[in-house]
């Protein structure tokens, strides 16, 4: 690449650093939301601070930042948010919500300041803070939706086993969204949430008050390797959580034992790019750096190889892979029926 060109592509870099920051600022203050509900008339800044409780100089950089670097716009001293920009950060139903990815990113950063002591010394910087997995199931709702988006849209057996009832487990469930969802497009199912961090299970056994459906969820706090008893599920479901467990093949191998005949375990995860072309891509870009964080919490993430793999190790049947639009992947084995 020419000099110039490179020079031009690295500043562009930098510049996604602070964007990448005008946007958690924006999604987590209210400000694309508040002038988003203005609609195209827009807000000045005063208007805009007041609206969402924040000082009028601070927002008023703000402001200025997000139109330099095309997030908002102004209309003489209006600032305004066009539907798609606010669409791809606010709306969280949506497989393009990129909101949460946003708001990780800026948030698993605040950690990095023993980066540096990371790559001379290999040792993981542990325990992350209450925050951090806050972030993640924040991160995980656009995974929600890829999950009813495209993965069921692979699946219609599944689907059609769903909407006769079952039991499910959904195991390292985070903040329990996936549940809330499910239990909204299933009605016939009773659902169980297996999580070990006390924070995440404070927050999955409040979103599931608030959704009213505690009569169907339940939130258990236990180790991934005790999802339940012996053959009590018909479906047992990993959302990017297999590869930050400490033993993969155990959890799955827990999470067979616990099917009934003729039940499933799905995970749906983010493979690592295989080969170098694949990493040579928008997404490769984006995982790339998702790996960094993983490896300096001491997890990684996994190649379609090292999946499969994790799935022999356990003893399981070679698993049925589907990889999705999104990049996502959907990794599925079913237990034998009985007889």
């Amino acid at each position: 690449m020419h000099l110039d060109d490179r020079f031009d592509d690295l500043v562009d870099s930098l510049a996604g650093f602070h964007r990448a920051w005008l946007v958690y600022l924006g999604v987590e203050l209210g400000l694309i939301a508040a002038l988003r509900a203005a609609g195209t008339t827009g807000l000045t800044t005063a208007e805009l601070a007041a609206a969402t409780g924040c000082r009028e100089e601070a927002v008023a950089t703000w402001a200025w930042a997000a139109d330099a670097h095309g997030l908002a716009e102004y209309a003489g001293d209006h600032l305004v948010v066009d539907e798609p920009t606010a669409m791809i950060l606010l709306d969280d139903l949506r497989s393009e919500f990129l909101g949460g990815q946003f708001v990780h990113t800026v948030v698993a950063s605040l950690d990095w300041g023993g980066m540096l002591d990371f790559f001379r010394n290999g040792t993981p910087v542990g325990a992350r803070p209450d925050r951090y997995r806050e972030s993640i199931e924040r991160l995980t709702v656009q995974d929600v939706a890829v999950f009813f988006q495209e993965a069921l849209a692979e699946l219609p057996q599944v689907v059609a086993d769903l909407a006769h009832g079952g039991e499910v487990v959904d195991i390292h469930c985070g903040g329990g969204r996936w549940l809330i969802a499910m239990a909204r497009r299933f009605p016939a199912l009773r659902l169980v949430g297996v999580e070990f961090e006390p924070d995440s299970v404070t927050r999955a056994r409040a979103n599931v008050e608030a959704a009213g459906l505690g009569d169907r969820i339940t939130i258990r706090q236990a180790d991934v390797s005790k999802p339940g008893p012996e053959a009590a599920y018909t479906l047992a479901y990993f959302q990017y959580a297999l590869h930050q467990l400490p033993d993969p093949a155990r959890a799955l191998h827990a999470a067979w034992t616990a099917l009934r005949p003729g039940g499933r375990i799905i995970v749906l995860d983010w493979p690592l790019p295989s080969t170098s072309d694949e990493f040579r891509t928008r997404h490769g870009e984006l995982i790339a750096g998702i790996q960094l964080d993983e490896l300096y919490q001491g997890t990684a993430l996994a190649t379609r190889e090292g999946f499969r793999a994790w799935f022999d190790e356990a003893g399981l049947p070679e698993p049925t892979l589907i990889d999705l639009p999104s990049g996502a992947s959907v990794i599925l084995v079913e237990r034998p029926a009985a007889g």
